[in-house]
């Protein structure tokens, strides 16, 4: 449904172009005007108008009766990560620790109970789940999110998991709240988290903490491999301490960058 704001200065309009572009999801890349309509909550002649004017403004096209979201959506995303500065610190680390594993590496941040990918380097190898930036995944069972939940105050960390998740997929594990603080706990205590097969069947990682200057946990790396092929010793043993390298000197290096004087000159 769309959002309803309670300020004087919420603009209603933009709510609803945001929802319509949101409609678009993996199991639905190409709906019909009647089923934005109805995943939104909009009136069908209010979500035709928001669909033309995204497609004057070149973030969908028409295809035939069913519309498609362009390239250019990727904008919208690749204008944050910019911002952040994460992915021009960190290209060559994780590059480099994506040759020296042979596995895929990636960086995400946590939105609500999820995890967002915002940055990847890739191994072409066959994995039970595709991930690219923008993907969100439940945060709790993985290893991503459980280094990002390990780092919020508790009361914050009750309120970021009772928010429901928007990936739309459903984890292997659900632990009760004693399990989850257990868990919660040794990755606090050690500085890096495992997930084995919990969020999907084949899925292994290990994941370490991203920080900024002032030490705050502001992202979380991690090595992904297929169970089939690299068992939890080697992926503790020697992928791990290459990971928490890279992860230490990422944080270096986004640390030094803040302390860079910007200057604009007109």
């Amino acid at each position: 449904m769309p959002r309803e704001g309670a300020g004087p200065d919420f603009i209603e309009a933009l709510a609803r172009g945001l929802e319509v572009i949101a409609a678009f999801r993996a199991g639905q890349p190409s709906p019909t005007l009647a089923e934005i309509a109805a995943s939104t909550g909009l009136a069908r002649p209010t979500a035709r108008r928001i669909l033309l004017t995204l497609a004057e403004l070149g973030y969908v096209r028409a295809e035939g009766s069913t519309f498609a979201l362009t390239p250019r959506v990727l904008e919208l995303g690749v204008a944050y990560v910019r911002s952040q500065g994460l992915w021009d610190v960190a290209r060559p680390h994780m590059e480099r620790l994506g040759r020296a594993t042979a596995e895929s590496c990636s960086i995400a941040q946590l939105d609500g109970s999820d995890i967002v990918y915002v940055a990847r380097v890739a191994m072409p190898k066959i994995v039970g789940l595709s991930v690219q930036i923008g993907t969100r995944f439940p945060a709790l069972p993985t290893s991503l999110g459980k280094v990002l939940l390990a780092a919020l105050p508790i009361d914050e960390l009750e309120r970021v998991l009772d928010e429901p998740s928007r990936s739309g997929l459903t984890p292997r594990w659900r632990p009760d709240r004693a399990e989850r603080d257990t868990v919660l706990r040794e990755v606090r205590a050690r500085g890096w988290a495992l997930t084995d097969e919990q969020l999907a069947p084949g899925i292994r990682s290990v994941a370490a903490p991203l920080r900024d200057g002032a030490g705050r946990v502001v992202a979380a790396l991690n090595v992904n491999a297929h169970a089939a092929e690299t068992p939890v010793e080697r992926l503790v043993g020697e992928h791990l301490p290459r990971l928490l390298a890279a992860a230490g000197e990422i944080s270096a290096d986004f640390a030094r960058l803040a302390t860079v004087p910007q200057v604009t000159v007109a």
